[in-house]
């Protein structure tokens, strides 16, 4: 069996420890929270360590490492691993600035190790469906879509906690909605022009925004447009993708993108029975869909097989620099 180390024993290193443990060998964890990684690894009879370099020399046998600490660790703690000649899947986002993002790649390629960034809202049923329209050409040259994140993170989200600061977190498009800007990218391409106004209309004790609403010509001519917030009162309200093509249109949505809202395609009427498993629930707020299992089948594939489809780092590389184009753009709207 495969051997698996975490760093980071918070919340979603829970989704991921779950999955290895029915696929793999957790054989150790760390977190500077020393009492934290103790706790988390008795849980899956693994070794915990508040030092990563002195896990990887304790334990030389590692093969692949989750990385799953804050956004602003992400490239730092994924670089050591590679480093220490380990494959690597990191939680998005894969870096909240394209020159770490690059600096990943690099040491990847650099020590022949395979990187993978989680994107697990391509497993969504709706998803998997709209990204195969696509590819079947069933909705004919796409000429605009309208893209809804509205969500809720309420006050005690961004309490005594990395979230919300500016230079830790990065923003809210790459803490909650990074998945839709990789899905943007993943299934219409490149972006090639960018407007945007960000506010933080709700949430007086963070650096960062709380909305925005970003106009988008892509590369291949389609114009469209993303509105998100995390203001939706009292729990999260819609994510949503609606594409408008010649031949066809289509919304999936739902709050995470497990339903089709509405279709009328040429030829089509199509059904979705399997809705995805249920989002991950994090006691005040939920968060994008828990669809952890098939990310690690497909790793573990993925690792021995270079045409299995995963989100690899240059995809997420590329939702870094799309949000990063986003950011600037704001900027320029700022006073």
């Amino acid at each position: 069996m495969r051997k698996f180390a975490i760093i980071g024993c918070g919340r979603i290193a829970e989704r991921h420890a779950l999955q290895i443990s029915h696929l793999a060998n957790l054989v150790a964890v760390c977190d500077i929270d020393i009492e934290k990684a103790r706790l988390f690894a008795k849980n899956y009879h693994s070794e915990y360590f508040d030092n990563a370099k002195a896990m990887f020399d304790a334990f030389p046998e590692i093969e692949i490492v989750s990385i799953c600490t804050p956004n602003y660790l992400h490239a730092e703690h994924s670089i050591l691993a590679l480093n220490y000649g380990k494959h690597v899947l990191c939680e998005k986002p894969l870096a909240i600035h394209v020159t770490d993002a690059q600096k990943m790649i690099d040491a990847a390629h650099l020590n022949d190790k395979k990187l993978f960034v989680v994107k697990q809202n391509r497993y969504n049923p709706p998803v998997v469906l709209l990204k195969s329209l696509l590819n079947d050409n069933k909705l004919g040259k796409i000429n605009s879509f309208q893209i809804n994140c509205f969500w809720n993170r309420p006050d005690e989200y961004y309490m005594r906690t990395w979230k919300g600061k500016k230079e830790l977190d990065g923003g809210t498009l790459f803490t909650q909605f990074s998945h839709f800007i990789d899905l943007l990218y993943w299934l219409l391409g490149d972006v090639k022009s960018v407007k945007a106004n960000i506010s933080n209309f709700q949430h007086v004790d963070i650096e960062i925004e709380d909305a925005g609403v970003i106009l988008l010509e892509m590369r291949s001519g389609a114009i469209g447009t993303m509105n998100y917030n995390v203001n939706a009162y009292k729990k999260n309200m819609e994510g949503s993708i609606t594409l408008f093509g010649e031949k066809g249109t289509i919304k999936i949505g739902g709050q995470y993108l497990n339903t089709i809202e509405y279709q009328s395609i040429e030829g089509q009427n199509i059904e979705v029975n399997e809705l995805g498993n249920p989002a991950n629930d994090y006691g005040y707020y939920q968060g994008s869909m828990s669809n952890h299992d098939k990310v690690y089948e497909n790793l573990l594939k993925a690792i021995d097989d270079a045409d299995t489809q995963f989100a690899s780092a240059y995809e997420g590389m590329k939702t870094v620099e799309i949000i990063e184009r986003i950011l600037e753009a704001a900027s320029k709207n700022t006073p």
